[in-house]
């Protein structure tokens, strides 16, 4: 097997995807497949550059990604531009012909509606994801939905959504996906001989208590056959919706087969507002840890992404607060942008934070690896906004890296929060569920 010219000339290399967050160029298979692929061996370099085009899909109700697109974010909304995914052929842009076809204009003058969020339903065929990954304590994850409403711009899961033919941009958040099945594939999956009980993780690249879980619960599915099957599980997530759950979720976390990590990126409203523009506000998401310690669930607090510039000075301030409110253990990442999700973050800083949009990017180049000067002049090329390497890429490397982690251990020593985070769950008391076959599904009485 061997790399295409294309591939070669943007210092590409060959190797098995191993990280959600890494998941492929904009290049030719060696299989001869274009497009998302599952099985194939994906190109990936933390070192190619893959330039940032702002150049729109199409999208009823979306505003062109012009050079000053974006200026006029959407209410309710992470990002305004559809931005093109990296698999994708060739790009569309809209143009008037004076029929009144483009209703671009319309929509930044607020006279057009933003786009909807549509959902559709998903026959899945597997759900358990296994990962080798030694920054992520668990093995095991599932995640009920594609895309998620929350629409938090820095989210490392946006380029998940080009596996699916759609942007990673606004689509990512407003055309979801809902794998109706989950519950009875993962039972199917947990009653495999082969299953090693072990911690899941749930909602590792999306929220599963985002606001489209409100009505479908596909979640609640998921934990009552945890439950039934006594397997250990975490959550992720940000949204004040884990506490419908309370009823599964606590007797679980008594028996010590549950735990519950809530991320809290800053404790300002308005801040929150536009990071993450539909998920819960600061002071609901600390009333939820608050909740949860009271009913005895075991819960932590992930202090991410860290942003320089941005809400790295609410770090010491949200240690406390979560220490407060009864957290036991405090985690914290700094910003990732693979993929697409770096022109996106970019255009969000030039949107809200203009001012400080360099000094920004610069620091962050310098937390995933040495310092832009440097390495322009060492190797002829410019800074990443990323670095995928196992051990580098959650929290960074160098010595702003290493002063984050110094603020985050020193606040977490001031508010007694010593305990390890994620501690190993009981799966001792596993029993495999019983899933009628096929065809005793099939099968038919004599009377």
């Amino acid at each position: 097997m061997r790399l295409s010219a294309r591939a070669s000339a943007l210092g590409a290399s060959l190797e098995r995807c191993r990280d959600d967050g890494c998941i492929g160029l904009d290049l030719s298979c060696p299989c001869g497949r274009s497009g998302p692929r599952i099985n194939c061996v994906f190109i990936q370099s933390s070192d190619a550059v893959i330039p940032p085009r702002i150049i729109p899909i199409h999208r009823t109700g979306v505003a062109a990604a012009t050079p000053d697109a974006g200026r006029d974010a959407l209410k309710g909304r992470g990002t305004a531009v559809a931005i093109p995914h990296r698999f994708e052929p060739s790009t569309r842009e809209a143009f008037d012909d004076g029929w009144d076809t483009l209703d671009e204009a319309a929509l930044a003058r607020g006279e057009a509606p933003p786009p909807a969020t549509t959902v559709t339903h998903e026959q899945a065929r597997s759900l358990l994801t296994r990962n080798s990954s030694p920054d992520i304590p668990f093995t095991l994850s599932l995640n009920p939905y594609r895309g998620c409403e929350h629409g938090c711009i820095y989210c490392y899961a946006r380029p998940t959504h080009a596996y699916l033919d759609l942007s990673p941009g606004l689509d990512f958040e407003t055309r979801l996906v809902a794998k109706i099945n989950a519950a009875s594939v993962l039972q199917r999956e947990l009653a495999r001989p082969g299953h090693q009980a072990s911690c899941i993780a749930i909602g590792s690249i999306t929220d599963a208590y985002q606001p489209i879980e409100r009505e479908l619960r596909i979640t609640r599915a998921v934990l009552q056959v945890l439950g039934d099957c006594a397997h250990p599980y975490a959550l992720i997530t940000k949204s004040a919706g884990v506490l419908r759950d309370l009823d599964l979720i606590a007797p679980a976390a008594h028996a010590g087969r549950a735990w519950v990590s809530v991320s809290i990126t800053t404790l300002d409203a308005q801040l929150a507002r536009t990071l993450e523009p539909r998920a819960p506000a600061p002071h609901r998401r600390l009333e939820t840890v608050r909740r949860l310690a009271a009913a005895g669930v075991p819960v932590g607090v992930n202090v991410a992404p860290i942003i320089p510039f941005i809400n790295d000075g609410d770090i010491e301030a949200i240690v406390q607060a979560a220490a407060d409110a009864g957290a036991r253990s405090i985690h914290h990442t700094v910003l990732r942008l693979p993929w697409e999700v770096a022109p996106l973050f970019r255009q969000w800083l030039q949107v809200h934070a203009p001012e400080r949009a360099a000094r920004v990017m610069a620091r962050v180049q310098d937390l995933h690896g040495i310092v832009a000067e440097q390495r322009v002049a060492q190797h002829g090329r410019p800074a990443r906004d990323y670095d995928a390497r196992f051990d580098q890429c959650m929290h960074g490397t160098g010595p702003w890296a290493e002063l984050i982690r110094q603020r985050v251990a020193k606040a977490r020593a001031r508010a007694g929060l010593n305990q390890p985070g994620l501690t190993a769950l009981d799966a001792s008391a596993f029993r495999p569920p019983v899933v009628p076959s096929a065809l005793d599904a099939r099968q038919g009485t004599l009377f």
